[in-house]
């Protein structure tokens, strides 16, 4: 897919009180991975296993916020942003996923939290960011029932805890990772390769996502307080949108990339060729009576992670084991044009604008927001007039485009109500390491120093003006 619009624009002034914010993940920064009561994740167990990370790397110590908090909150304000998108590690609060509650993991992100709205800015709390409690995947992790309601118990923990503070509660992020390159092609942890138990995995995480709205709205009391689910949906294009085979595939990757989870999540029911695509896996019996009902909760927003297109065709019948798409046997994905990211994924915009509007149409009801967005480019720091700078050009360049892109979206009716640029600091970027730089702020992993990128400084004038500056 590809598109002559270069989305190359700037002046454009965003409705006004449009959230512009940023976003981590606790096991990406936080480090003090067995300090004060905090027991082992998946991320944890996975990451020391050889062979499984890029150079052998850990969140062990990561970019250390568990021990910089005040630094990097005043960083967060320095840039002039409304509102940060953090997760909270359930292995923090519930460390053997079950049981005791500890109450120091409490006391840290109370402290968090405190400190941002202290400081002017909105929390924005999800409350999964892949780090399952290592003790709960000894069970059976997110193939096991018994999982979802662990999660819903530490959802009210939570909740009770932060829920006179906490301005919008996110249940999950990306389950299509946590559920796809978990347990179908074990890139991520734990690292399992089954196609059966991935798509357990599927249903047990919007079985939990539903869970835990009901324990959180028991317990918090916020009146303001608004409730969403983040999914990294994808934009899937037909590589020959005249040729229905091509555009048959095209429906199979939405139904397991996007519907899988929007469906049973926003409208009560899981999508009938998704069912059909996969009878040869299983009959799905593992979704249980009442259970989308307990999924479809009320929710006011809806976030979408995007970074990249998927261009497919059908093809020959080939094995799908080892791959994050369960059942898709005939489906081969064709050359994306380029430039890439350092990610090596395509930048395309127009992607962005054609998710925004496709979702608002299959979801009208629902205000949707940007929950991350960004790009990885290979970083140098590098020393003028002794001051420390880092020049990205790419990434200010991607991210006008992809800021032009929504604004459009909101010009053509779609209720964007913020977005949060991925991400406010280099951090562990999962199997990929310290390899991949996602940050506006740059890392010294070494010093642990911050320096902000051209690309922060760029991102402070939108904010501060709601207004799209020139790259």
């Amino acid at each position: 897919m590809s598109t002559t619009d270069d989305f190359r624009e700037s002046g454009l002034t965003f409705p006004e009180g449009f959230t512009f914010g940023t976003a981590t993940a606790a096991y990406q920064i936080e480090g003090a991975v067995a300090e004060d009561g905090r027991k082992p994740s998946i991320w944890d167990t996975f990451s020391h296993t050889p062979g499984k990370v890029a150079n052998g790397d850990t969140g062990d110590v990561a970019v250390d916020f568990y021990h910089r908090v005040d630094e990097d909150l005043d960083l967060i304000k320095s840039l002039g942003l409304g509102a940060y998108r953090l997760s909270i590690a359930w292995p923090r609060i519930v460390p053997d996923g079950t049981g005791d509650v500890n109450e120091a993991g409490l006391a840290f992100y109370e402290r968090v939290i405190d400190g941002l709205i202290a400081r002017d800015i909105e929390p924005v709390v999800t409350l999964y960011h892949w780090d399952l409690p290592q003790a709960l995947e000894d069970r059976g992790g997110w193939t096991n029932r018994e999982t979802s309601y662990a999660f819903a118990q530490y959802a009210r923990v939570v909740g009770e805890r932060l829920g006179d503070r906490v301005s919008v509660w996110t249940t999950l992020n990306e389950p299509w990772c946590a559920a796809y390159l978990g347990y179908a092609n074990g890139h991520h942890a734990p690292g399992i390769r089954s196609e059966l138990a991935s798509l357990q995995a599927v249903h047990h995480l919007n079985l939990a996502h539903g869970l835990a709205l009901i324990e959180l709205r028991k317990v918090v009391t916020k009146a303001d307080a608004r409730y969403s689910v983040t999914n990294n949906l994808a934009s899937v294009y037909a590589a020959d949108p005249s040729n229905p085979e091509d555009v048959d595939a095209k429906r199979q990757i939405e139904a397991l990339r996007n519907r899988a989870f929007t469906d049973p999540q926003l409208r009560g029911r899981y999508p009938q060729d998704l069912l059909d695509d996969t009878k040869h896996i299983t009959d799905w019996s593992f979704v249980e009576d009442g259970d989308l009902e307990l999924i479809h909760q009320p929710i006011d927003l809806v976030g979408i992670n995007y970074y990249n297109t998927d261009t497919v065709r059908r093809g020959a019948e080939h094995s799908t084991e080892g791959t994050p798409f369960p059942g898709a046997t005939r489906v081969e994905w064709a050359p994306q044009p380029g430039p890439v990211t350092a990610m090596g994924w395509n930048i395309e915009p127009k992607g962005l604008y054609d998710l925004l509007v496709s979702t608002h149409e299959l979801y009208p009801e629902y205000d949707l927001v940007i929950t991350e967005n960004g790009a990885a480019y290979d970083d140098v720091l590098v020393e003028e007039g002794g001051e420390r700078r880092v020049h990205d050009p790419e990434r200010i360049d991607f991210l006008q485009r992809h800021f032009v892109a929504a604004h459009r979206a909101i010009e053509a009716g779609v209720p964007l109500t913020g977005y949060f640029v991925w991400s406010l600091m280099d951090n562990f970027e999962w199997a990929f390491g310290y390899e991949k730089r996602f940050g506006i702020v740059y890392v010294d992993y070494a010093t642990q120093v911050r320096t902000k990128k051209d690309s922060a400084l760029w991102y402070t004038r939108l904010a501060e003006t709601g207004t799209i500056p020139e790259a």
